[in-house]
């Protein structure tokens, strides 16, 4: 089968410079060995750039089938390029030029993009979440907020501009600072002390739960993941175990909560559910990503290979998941 291998490694193919610039650096290796994984799945692949030339690209590459049907499908890695929503832009341009992908809709990913968004959603549907405010001038009533409080981007992934404060006077600084550097609103939330969990999901109608990921965190002062732990630049670094040391109910209880997460979220073929887990074992959704890292060294790939998912089992399987929702069958035997 066809499989196109859609990123964004060069900014370039745009009309215009204009809107928030992503400022996320593309992981190149992590590209090819999900190129190379679906080549040992026996598909012919290609890469292509997330950008304004892609349907053309695509059409030469994956003609129209007889009767209209598509003559392959998109593994789509792309995280955009620039403006809002940017995990959204690539599946909406598929959506309309009528290729199958891997991954979200438009409207999964620009939920779960948008971190005040997807805590809205999962409040009103009785997903617990952390208590928060979105802010613009750190001047704002902080309400019922108890500190310590994290600070963030309301729109950005990877941990970037994730701040920990300890006092209400830190606030204005660090929301003026999220909103100078990102151009976006803060979302301001309660710190939750406590275990750091992730749930890897996949399917559709029928999810998977792979074993459970938490972050050690030892005894280290910052007991958050950060973005320089995700680079590798920290010199504490945590350390994932898998399969998490947690109780049968616990687990239960953090499954059944991501799948309601995934659902609410309009999430598709494959998301990871962040949790925190109080003192009291409350757990709480920090947030859902619909396009999980698949670098081997995420959570996503290691809960994977707990499960006897090697890499390239994996990537095939999100593929196949998708190919069973587009078509309701599996995707034939490449042999």
């Amino acid at each position: 089968m066809r499989i196109a291998v859609v990123r964004n490694y060069d900014h370039a193919g745009v009309i215009n410079r204009f809107g928030p610039s992503c400022p996320e650096e593309y992981d190149r290796e992590t590209v090819e060995r999900v190129e190379a994984a679906l080549q040992e799945g026996g598909h012919e692949t290609l890469l292509f750039e997330g950008d304004k030339g892609l349907l053309a690209a695509l059409e030469k590459f994956m003609p129209p089938a007889p009767q209209g049907r598509p003559s392959g499908m998109v593994f789509n890695t792309a995280q955009g390029i620039q403006g809002e929503y940017r995990y959204a832009h690539v599946p909406a341009m598929l959506e309309m030029a009528g290729i199958p992908y891997i991954g979200s809709s438009p409207l999964g990913h620009a939920l779960a993009h948008d971190k005040a968004l997807t805590k809205r959603v999962l409040r009103d549907s009785g997903v617990p979440t952390p208590n928060f405010r979105v802010m613009r001038s750190g001047t704002e009533s902080t309400g019922d907020l108890r500190f310590p409080v994290v600070v963030k981007p309301r729109q950005e992934t990877m941990s970037l501009g994730l701040q920990l404060l300890e006092e209400p006077a830190q606030l204005k600084q660090a929301v003026e600072g999220i909103v100078a550097k990102y151009g976006q609103d803060a979302l301001v939330e309660e710190y939750i002390e406590g275990r750091e969990i992730y749930v890897a999901l996949l399917g559709n109608e029928e999810l998977e739960a792979l074993p459970l990921v938490e972050q050690d965190f030892d005894d280290r002062k910052t007991r958050m993941f950060t973005w320089e732990d995700k680079m590798h630049m920290s010199d504490a670094e945590p350390r994932a175990v898998c399969p998490a040391q947690v109780g049968t109910s616990l687990a239960k209880m953090l499954e059944d909560i991501s799948v309601a997460a995934f659902r609410v979220c309009q999430c598709r073929d494959f998301a990871r559910v962040d949790f925190r887990i109080d003192r009291a074992g409350q757990p709480f959704v920090l947030e859902i990503n619909s396009m999980p890292g698949l670098r081997t060294t995420s959570m996503y790939p290691i809960a994977a290979r707990t499960a006897g998912l090697g890499y390239s089992s994996m990537v095939n399987r999100i593929l196949d998941v998708a190919h069973v929702r587009y078509f309701g069958v599996g995707i034939p035997s490449q042999g």
